[in-house]
This record gives structure tokens, C-alpha cells and sequence, in this order.
């Protein structure tokens, strides 16, 4: 995923007006609850590469630092005929442990803005119809959803009626996937503090219906802003929502142990740790959770492919 700078699209009021006005407000739940488990999937990259490298130097570190702690699950291969069933596995496995899946959904047309992470479904009339099989999946235990990384924060490559309709597909994935499980948290794209300001953030927030259809936002996805930053910027950004929103945030520490690159290179840049493990116990009840959104060791497009695992790169993240 990009997390360069972008400049602000103009969204305009009008677009916030339709959405508002196709979502009847939705009651928010309070903060996660603090004992909160989250899932640990045995079938992740990382989990499959240790046990099946025991005698690999690399391992043992890996192990313990990393393949040790729940990450999230990302759904961005557009397979709609499967999606359903890939989507039960994870959460009946996490039900019948009692923990609580953290789900990327990773599809939206024109993610990343053809960067090293392009892909996504082939429109939004597939996107809403993935995004329906995505949820059917879900079951009716709870359940974390992170909405499309870069969404929001990245929209540089669309003109205003593409921005317009990714809006407007947003506040619909959202509707539907606590449809399907009104138990499932769903958490909008805020970006991260290093990006867009806390209000050119909640303004297009606004317009792709987080009021109406979201339980709160997420930040620094894929990226490496220190967690200190990342809980002022989005604190920043839920106060411009108002407080009677009900919103709250999660924050992904799952490689800013060394804060950002000194040249702010997004893309595997070396020198990096994991951060504060994931945890629903924050201390903060405008945070619900620090979660490994990103799993570490799972590549941003530079060093290999993205989404692949290295463990030269989990090692060193486990340092």
C-alpha cells in the first residue's frame, strides 16, 4: 500500500448528504471490551513457515516474537465464488476458541492507485457483490473488520464521480456486513498521522458514511508512525466527528517499535521493530485495541511481491 502525502479530492457536501440520507443512523457500541481475545490463525503465512522450518536459525526468534501473537487476516484475492467459505473458516476456528478475527477487506476498484498493491475487484457493482459474500461469511459471533486500507486516505486517482460512487460503496459494504453480523465492529480508513490532517480525514470520513454505517476508524495500516502519534492524530480526528458519534479507533502497532524510517520510506524499509503487542486492554476507552493489522514479515511490494512472506524481514522485525 502508498502512504505518501496526497492532497485533498474534492468530495463535496453533496455526497455526504446522499449517504447520510441512504443510512438511517446506526447505534454504536461502546469500547471493545478489554478482555477481548483476538485469533491467532494457524494457517497464516508466518505460522506455516515455522513449523515447517524447525531447524531454520531464523525460527526460533520468529516464533516467539511474531508467529506467538494474533495478527489479521486479509481477504484482497478477488475469488467471489470462494470468498464465503474462506471467510467462515477463519471465524468459525476463532469461535470455537472463544477469540475474536481481525478481517481485512482488501477489494475496493483502483486500490492503492495502481500501486505496488493494484488489484481489487473489476467495479463497484462486484466490489458490492463481493463485499455481500464477504459478509455472509461472517457467522454471528464478534468479529473485527478493517474497511479497505487506503480508501479514504488515497484518492488521488479518482475523479469526483469514482470518488463519489467508492463513497457511497463504502457506507454499503459497511450496512452490509453488520447486516449479515451485528456483532462485526467495522472500522473506516483514517490514514495515519503522517498523511492527510485530522480534517481533511474526518471530512471525507464524513462523506463515505462513518456516522451512519461505521463503529469507528483505523490507523497506520502498513505503515510505522509511533503509536503516541497515531492515538493523538486519530483522537484528533474522532473529536472533529463529534463526541456524541460513539466512534472509537484502533491503531496498528505491528511494525512501529522503531517509529518511521528517517527518510520516511514506506516500502520494507529496514531498521524497523514490532510494536506494543495486540491488545484490547489500551487503557483508553477512545481506543478499542492495538492490533498487527500488517502481519510482520509480510512484504510491501519492494523487497518481494506484496503480500508475501519473508523471514529475512520477520527476523529482523523481531529483533
Amino acid at each position: 500500500m502508498r502512504i505518501t502525502t496526497r492532497a485533498l479530492a474534492a468530495a463535496g457536501l453533496a455526497v455526504a448528504f446522499l449517504i447520510g440520507a441512504a443510512h438511517t443512523p446506526r447505534a454504536v457500541a461502546g469500547e471493545l471490551p478489554g478482555a477481548t481475545r483476538f485469533f491467532n490463525d494457524p494457517d497464516s503465512l508466518v505460522n506455516k513457515w515455522v513449523a515447517a522450518n524447525p531447524g531454520d536459525s531464523r525460527q526460533p526468534r520468529i516464533a516467539s516474537r511474531i508467529a506467538g501473537q494474533p495478527q489479521a487476516l486479509w481477504f484482497s484475492r478477488y475469488s467471489p465464488a470462494t470468498v464465503t467459505a474462506d471467510v467462515r473458516k477463519v471465524t468459525s476456528a476463532a469461535s470455537a476458541k472463544g477469540q475474536t478475527p481481525v478481517l481485512v477487506s482488501y477489494q475496493i476498484p483502483n486500490r492503492d492507485c495502481g500501486g505496488a498493491s493494484a488489484g481489487g475487484a473489476p467495479d463497484l457493482a462486484s466490489y458490492d457483490a463481493w463485499v455481500r459474500a464477504f459478509a455472509a461469511g461472517l457467522g454471528s459471533g464478534p468479529a473485527i473488520v478493517i474497511l479497505e486500507p487506503d480508501s479514504i486516505a488515497l484518492i488521488s486517482c479518482l475523479s469526483s464521480a469514482e470518488l463519489s460512487g467508492r463513497y457511497a460503496s463504502l457506507a454499503r459494504a459497511a450496512t452490509a456486513i453488520h447486516g449479515a453480523n451485528p456483532n462485526a465492529r467495522v472500522y473506516f480508513d483514517a490514514g495515519h498521522s503522517a498523511w492527510n490532517s485530522a480534517a481533511v480525514q474526518a471530512s471525507r470520513l464524513r462523506s463515505a458514511g462513518v456516522l451512519t454505517s461505521g463503529d469507528g476508524i483505523y490507523s497506520n495500516v502498513s505503515s510505522f508512525r509511533r503509536t503516541a502519534d497515531e492515538v493523538a492524530f486519530t483522537k484528533s480526528v474522532l473529536g472533529r466527528l463529534g463526541t456524541s458519534s460513539g466512534l472509537t479507533a484502533v491503531i496498528d502497532t505491528s511494525r512501529n517499535g522503531n517509529g518511521p524510517a528517517p527518510d520516511n520510506t514506506w516500502c520494507d524499509p529496514h531498521g524497523r521493530k514490532v510494536g506494543e503487542n495486540p491488545t484490547a486492554n489500551t487503557g483508553d476507552p477512545a481506543i478499542d485495541a492495538y492490533l498487527w493489522i500488517k502481519p510482520p514479515g509480510e512484504l510491501d511490494g519492494c523487497a518481494g511481491a506484496a503480500g508475501t512472506f519473508s523471514p529475512d524481514y520477520a527476523y529482523e522485525l523481531a529483533g
